[in-house]
């Protein structure tokens, strides 16, 4: 199977080859599934089947081949992955059918690759287009709805999305927003907004567009900016991700 990468609202899926990347973290649930019989360590310890990385763990992966998800905490199929991590910062499952099944056509849907780590790991959401978030105010959904555009390319400038401008939009007052947003995410607004321009910039990357035109998409003040972040996030230099893609 060729290198692949699918993006969805609270989730990224990468089928790559030679990942390495240098310590990081970040905001997403971390899946790492290993093909079989290949070199894949974890902070320089090898690791076999499925590793779960819990939100906001530093870590560092070398993989020969395999999958690797990143799952928004708050989505449903989030909540199930950290039932199964259940506080831990790193746990392990013994995945035995690593099977790569080609696609008869291009699709958005993965699940036909990712059902048996799935059903392995006995998770419930096994349709991760339909990965849906838990959050039950409807102004923090309607939020969440808006930036999802940003995944279909038609990224939103972050000029509109000031703290201030966005509390004054859903009817809230700044603080009352900040706060009602970390409630509902379980992460601060300013954080969880960059996340998702990282998420805009990768989509525009994998669109072809350069690093320079990804960085003044997603709001970055140039490649550089862009390129600094992107490797305190995923551990790598963009030229390294795009060679993934």
């Amino acid at each position: 199977m060729k290198p692949a990468i699918w993006i969805n609202p609270g989730v990224v899926a990468i089928y790559g080859s030679s990942i390495d990347a240098a310590s990081h973290s970040h905001h997403s649930i971390q899946v790492i599934w290993c093909k079989e019989d290949l070199d894949c360590k974890l902070n320089n310890k090898a690791i076999a089947g499925t590793t779960l990385v819990n939100s906001m763990v530093e870590h560092q992966l070398e993989m020969s081949e395999g999958w690797v998800l990143l799952i928004e905490p708050n989505s449903n199929l989030g909540a199930e992955l950290s039932a199964k991590l259940a506080g831990e910062l790193y746990k392990s499952f013994p995945i035995s059918n690593f099977t790569i099944n080609e696609l008869s056509k291009e699709t958005e849907e993965i699940n036909d690759y990712l059902e048996p780590l799935f059903s392995e790991l006995g998770l419930t959401q096994q349709f991760l287009v339909l990965n849906e978030n838990k959050v039950k105010d409807k102004r923090i959904q309607q939020l969440l709805t808006e930036l999802n555009q940003c995944l279909k390319g038609d990224c939103i400038k972050p000029s509109s999305w000031r703290a201030s401008e966005v509390a004054k939009q859903l009817a809230l007052s700044e603080s009352r927003f900040l706060h009602l947003f970390s409630e509902e995410m379980g992460i601060s607004w300013r954080p969880y907004l960059l996340w998702r321009r990282m998420m805009c910039a990768i989509q525009a990357l994998v669109n072809n567009k350069s690093a320079t035109e990804a960085a003044y998409l997603a709001g970055f003040s140039d490649s550089a900016h862009l390129s600094r972040t992107f490797r305190k996030n995923f551990g790598m230099s963009i030229r390294q991700a795009l060679s993934l893609f």
